[in-house]
Parts: C-alpha cells; sequence; structure tokens
C-alpha cells in the first residue's frame, strides 16, 4: 500500500527496517515502507521531490540540518523530523496536529496531538522544541509571504 502524507496525518514513525506506523485521525498503519521513503513519495505526490523541498526550506530558514519540510503547498502542510532524516530513527511529525510537548525523561518527548492522541518520541524535549519552533517560523515566513 502506498501512503501520501495528508492533513489527517499525525506522525510517520520507524517501526521496523523495512515499515513505518503512520497516526492518522482515527486510525493507525503500518506501512511497507520507511518513514523518508514515505516523505520523498509525498513530496513527489504533491508535484515537487524531496531534495527540492528540502532546499527551498534551508534558503527560507537559514538553517542546515533538520530542516521541515513544506510536503503540500496551498494549505502549508509541514512535517518536520525528530532526528536526521536518514536516521533509521527518524519519526516525522506534523506540525499544525501539535497541541503540546511534555518531557518524559532526557531522552523521551511526549507528543501531543489536537485529537487528544498521544505518542512519546525517543528525543529529548529541548530537541522537540526547537523543531517545533523551526517549523512554526517556516509556515509564519511562507504564510506572510502568501498574504503579501
Amino acid at each position: 500500500m502506498k501512503y501520501e502524507i495528508s492533513r489527517g496525518t499525525l506522525a510517520v514513525l520507524p517501526n521496523d527496517n523495512n515499515s513505518s506506523l503512520v497516526y492518522e485521525d482515527d486510525a493507525r498503519y503500518i506501512i511497507h515502507e520507511k518513514p523518508f521513503n514515505i516523505m520523498e513519495d509525498s513530496c513527489r505526490y504533491f508535484g515537487s521531490s524531496y531534495e527540492g523541498r528540502k532546499i527551498g526550506s534551508k534558503s527560507i530558514l537559514g538553517a542546515e540540518y533538520k530542516v521541515p519540510i513544506v510536503v503540500e503547498d496551498s494549505s502549508n502542510l509541514i512535517i518536520f523530523p525528530t532526528t536526521s532524516p536518514q536516521s533509521e530513527d527518524c519519526a516525522w511529525i506534523s506540525l499544525k496536529r501539535v497541541s503540546n510537548i511534555k518531557k518524559v525523561d532526557y531522552n523521551n518527548t511526549k507528543i501531543i496531538f489536537d485529537n487528544d492522541k498521544e505518542i512519546i518520541v525517543p528525543c529529548s524535549f529541548r530537541s522537540i522544541e526547537n523543531q517545533l519552533s523551526r517549523a512554526s517560523r517556516l509556515d509564519l515566513i511562507l504564510r506572510n509571504r502568501k498574504n503579501s
């Protein structure tokens, strides 16, 4: 089954070496693709490439690594990585669906979504906080450019 990230997507997490656990509003799926491949396929589905989206984000933010990706332009569907995108541990989180984050311990953070679903990712609170901030800044800059 091919999977394209949409507004209903909450998160795409690594499940094992060749599959992902995808959380949506009312469902959870195992997709037999790595999270990074789902990101690449979703960017292509919406008419671009992952690499092109990454270059665009880097240019707008002036950041070099772990940049958020605009998967789909018209609704500013922005997904951010929890670690290096090439890492086997990288999860992808939908910016607009996050309502809160909480520190679990030094290496784990709980992400609470706008529908009250929760996941725990193996990433420090500070790192998730930075990724949320970076993705929010990208969203704000793009919305301001579209409205000017």
